[in-house]
């Protein structure tokens, strides 16, 4: 089977950035060598295909972040999990017993030419994984290969870190360094000048945007993850920040 053809969104209404595990399946279940993991409770079924080039340079996700800050072990994952498809590729395609850790940075998404939509449906689990990635577990020449995944926690050095863009009534804020489950659910901005929290939107991406004048003003932040865990980074933001700068917290998701 051929190459799965690149699948890049150039607008993302929600990025994610958690770590997932996987590891290529020859058959109907991952076989494994005394040196490698076996699959336990926790693994499921999905199948892989890759995109972009040897470089990974098609990643996206995260606007500029993305290809150089995350590397070239990235993944395009269908919209929900489901029951994966049990068609199961030529063992020959397969490195049967490893593993690799990417983050899931977009969605990859349906084909809407096709009755099911294809390999990226709502219902079925699958990967779209950059090149170098795929070619942990799979040989390029397999286009697509079935695999077992399950969730694992990100591992970041150093605390989450902010960088804030736009204009005076349009602040664009990247959450970047995001450990634990690596995806953020909610956020709200504070300045230094009142005591109420004001609710952010989700822009694209990792991006979350505030239509309120906050120029020049010390700011918090209050960010909650997909797993619930609420952090407040208090002051942040210091005064007479710039658009186009990063701030280092530190604080961590656990």
């Amino acid at each position: 089977m051929g190459m799965a053809p690149a699948r890049v969104l150039g607008f993302v209404s929600l990025a994610v950035a958690c770590m997932l595990a996987i590891m290529a399946a020859a058959g109907d279940a991952a076989t494994s060598t005394p040196s490698s993991p076996t699959p336990t409770t926790g693994w499921l079924k999905a199948h892989a295909t890759f995109y972009g080039g040897a470089d990974a340079s098609d990643t996206m996700g995260l606007g500029p972040y993305s290809a150089r800050a995350l590397g070239r072990r990235t993944s395009c994952p269908s919209l929900r999990a489901g029951t994966g498809d049990r068609k199961r590729a030529n063992p020959r395609f397969c490195k049967p017993g490893v593993t690799v850790t990417i983050t899931a940075t977009n969605f990859c998404p349906p084909n809407s030419a096709l009755p099911d939509g294809g390999w990226c449906n709502q219902q079925r689990p699958h990967f779209d994984m950059a090149q170098p990635a795929f070619e942990k577990i799979g040989v390029y020449t397999g286009g697509i290969i079935p695999v077992m995944y399950k969730r694992v926690p990100c591992v970041k050095r150093g605390g989450v870190r902010f960088t804030i863009n736009g204009h005076d009534y349009f602040n664009l804020v990247l959450v970047t360094n995001v450990a634990g489950a690596g995806s953020i659910k909610s956020m709200d901005v504070k300045t230094s000048n009142s005591n109420s929290w004001i609710p952010m939107a989700r822009n694209w991406g990792a991006n979350w945007h505030s239509l309120t004048h906050l120029t020049g003003q010390m700011l918090s932040f209050r960010v909650t993850d997909t797993d619930g865990q609420t952090i407040e980074f208090t002051n942040v933001v210091p005064q007479g920040w710039k658009f186009g700068q990063t701030f280092a917290s530190k604080l961590q998701f656990k």
